[in-house]
Order: C-alpha cells, then sequence, then structure tokens
C-alpha cells in the first residue's frame, strides 16, 4: 500500500507543477516579452531541482551509512 502511494505522488505532483509553470508563461508571454517569460521558466526549474537533489543526497546518506560493512584487518 505505502509503493502505492509513493508511485502515485510522483505520477501526479509532477503533472499539476508542469502546468502551474505552463499557466505563468501564458500570463508573462500575453504581455509580449518572451525574455522576460523564458526567465521565469528557468528560475522555476531551478527551484524545483534543488529539493529533488536534496532528498537525493539524504537517501544516499541513509543508504551508505546503513550498508556499511566492517572489516577488521589483523
Amino acid at each position: 500500500m505505502k509503493n502505492v502511494l509513493v508511485l502515485f505522488t510522483l505520477l501526479v505532483v509532477p503533472a499539476f507543477a508542469k502546468a502551474q509553470c505552463a499557466m505563468c508563461r501564458a500570463v508573462i508571454e500575453s504581455s509580449g516579452d518572451n525574455a522576460t517569460a523564458e526567465g521565469l521558466n528557468n528560475g522555476i526549474t531551478w527551484l524545483m531541482a534543488f529539493p529533488y537533489l536534496t532528498i537525493g543526497a539524504i537517501i544516499y546518506m541513509i543508504y551508505r551509512s546503513t550498508n556499511k560493512t566492517t572489516t577488521k584487518e589483523n
């Protein structure tokens, strides 16, 4: 059940985020300034990337600390 919830969240949440970005772009482009729209989209992409990188780093550290093998050489 837990895996289904995680899969559902991963599939649904990005669709809402992408829709919001498209709405922001449409509002900016309606004013006729495409450079501002591109800048806004680049900013949204950067803001979206860092939480994923942070969570990935945390998961990697947890994985690495739980799978350490201790070997003693005499």
